[in-house]
């Protein structure tokens, strides 16, 4: 390969997709760019993107494991937001490697959402399981990785279909680029955002706190999972209705 790293950066600059139109804030502005850094090195190994959702997964389940068997202090909290947060770093880089090296696929694509469908379950359930272990909160905390892991879960699936309905018609679900503050939207919906949620676990050394952030990301993200489902319906009966008959 004659290519340098830096030319590779460059190029994956130039062939980003468009940023969802709901993307939040760490995900849109941080993620996508610790992912284009690490999809450079994964190219100039010559990783393919099924590998590299295999490092991502690594990372992520390493973290959850940590959860589930280790009891809360500072320095867990720590390792499990670094591990998370690198694992989200590449499960935005396989998708870049895809576009990077015209590899993308149809099983590609289902690997990185099998992937991601388990760790939006795995990881409140291993939370659950290592704050009913290792701390004596009350049985009243234990609910809120349980709504987490279901407001997650719908939230995932519904977002995954609409899309996958979307582009069976043919639309196109991007980011404005244009009129008034573009990124107001994503800082608005930050509460919801993946990232956010994994540097939380910072604060995992001190329970009382640490949950009462958890518990606050998981309230609003069913808020906005109340409304989004709402307006997501509405558009996919508006989508069914337009359809032409064949």
């Amino acid at each position: 390969m004659t290519e340098t790293y830096a030319e590779t950066l460059r190029r994956l600059g130039s062939a980003q997709k468009g940023a969802a139109r709901s993307a939040p804030a760490y995900s849109r502005f941080v993620n996508r760019k610790l992912g284009r850094v690490l999809a450079a090195w994964a190219y100039q190994r010559g990783l393919s993107p099924n590998a590299v959702t295999g490092i991502s997964a690594l990372f992520t389940f390493s973290g959850v494991a940590l959860l589930a068997l280790v009891p809360p202090s500072w320095t867990v909290g720590v390792v499990v937001s670094a591990l998370l947060v690198l694992g989200y770093a590449w499960d935005s880089a396989d998708g870049q490697v895809a576009r990077l090296t015209g590899t993308g696929s149809a099983a590609g694509e289902w690997l990185d959402h099998v992937v991601d469908a388990t760790k939006i379950a795995a990881l409140p359930l291993a939370l659950l399981v290592g704050i009913y272990r290792f701390t004596d909160v009350s049985d009243g905390w234990l609910l809120v990785p349980i709504a987490n892991a279901v407001v997650g879960s719908a939230l995932f699936f519904a977002m995954i279909l609409t899309e996958q309905l979307r582009r069976a018609h043919g639309v196109v679900s991007q980011a404005a680029t244009g009129g008034r503050s573009p990124w107001l939207r994503s800082v608005l919906v930050m509460p919801t955002d993946y990232g956010l949620l994994c540097l939380s676990f910072l604060l995992y050394g001190s329970t009382a706190a640490f949950l009462w952030v958890y518990a606050a990301l998981t309230a609003c993200t069913a808020g906005y999972l109340v409304l989004a489902l709402r307006k997501w319906f509405v558009e996919v009966r508006e989508l069914s209705r337009s359809r032409v008959p064949a």
